[in-house]
């Protein structure tokens, strides 16, 4: 475990620099253990977590620093603590699989040796947790992905993907939540809404939050794409 100055207002509480479950589960075990400190914000990543400050709640009378007196904090939090990473909220997210929804799947398949029934049935049946929100806001990171799906990003990405596009990238998962370029193999859909900025909370899934893929056909789709246009 590591602090590291980042600016006047931040520092990195480094605890590697692998994407593994096991790191994973101490970036957000410490953020429920630091959330309680006052003036401070927690924002997780894959093996790290950024706090950001306000220096004047921090500054002291003595020659100690803020950054300093942040660090001697949040050691005797983590210390002290007894924070587990938790379960999260539970989101169900229904995905067309394939098709125009989809159209790098059977690609994907070929290319694993697998039918495109059981890729969607190995990615369908796992649970995935959000490890972080990244590369856009409201994008999730998903750790949990059957390794047999693992596969290397596209060579030529594309300019646009369509919002809601679910993607597999290496050893990762994800769901691009608005419109946007990427190199990712797209192997369906969901129709729910991931970012709205207007919202009060603008991004549906959080870091921590477990997530459950759903099979479903286009005719569901298409209701449920209706359903939030309303």
């Amino acid at each position: 475990m590591q602090f590291e100055p980042l600016a006047e207002d931040a520092l990195l509480l480094r605890f590697g620099d692998r994407i593994e479950p096991m790191l994973n589960d101490r970036v957000h075990a410490a953020v429920a253990a630091l959330r309680e400190l006052p003036s401070l914000e927690c924002v997780p990543a894959y093996a790290s977590v950024l706090l950001r400050f306000e220096p004047a709640a921090w500054q002291g009378d003595d020659a100690t620093s803020a950054h300093q007196r942040v660090e001697e904090a949040a050691r005797i939090a983590l210390e002290t603590a007894h924070a587990s990473a938790g379960t999260g909220r539970i989101h169900e997210i229904p995905v067309c699989y394939g098709g125009s929804q989809g159209p790098d799947l059977h690609a994907l398949a070929q290319h694993l040796g697998l039918s495109d029934e059981a890729v969607v049935a190995r990615h369908a049946g796992a649970d995935y947790r959000v490890a972080m929100l990244g590369f856009a806001p409201g994008f999730p990171y998903l750790l949990g992905l059957d390794p047999a799906l693992a596969m290397p990003r596209r060579p030529d990405p594309r300019t646009r993907v369509p919002a809601g596009s679910v993607a597999i990238g290496g050893m990762q998962t994800g769901i691009y939540p608005t419109e946007l370029p990427g190199g990712w193999h797209l192997i369906g859909r969901t129709p729910l809404r991931l970012f709205d900025a207007n919202a009060s909370e603008p991004s549906l899934l959080a870091a921590g939050d477990r997530v459950r893929f759903r099979a479903i056909d286009a005719e569901e789709f298409a209701d449920l794409d209706a359903a939030q246009r309303r």
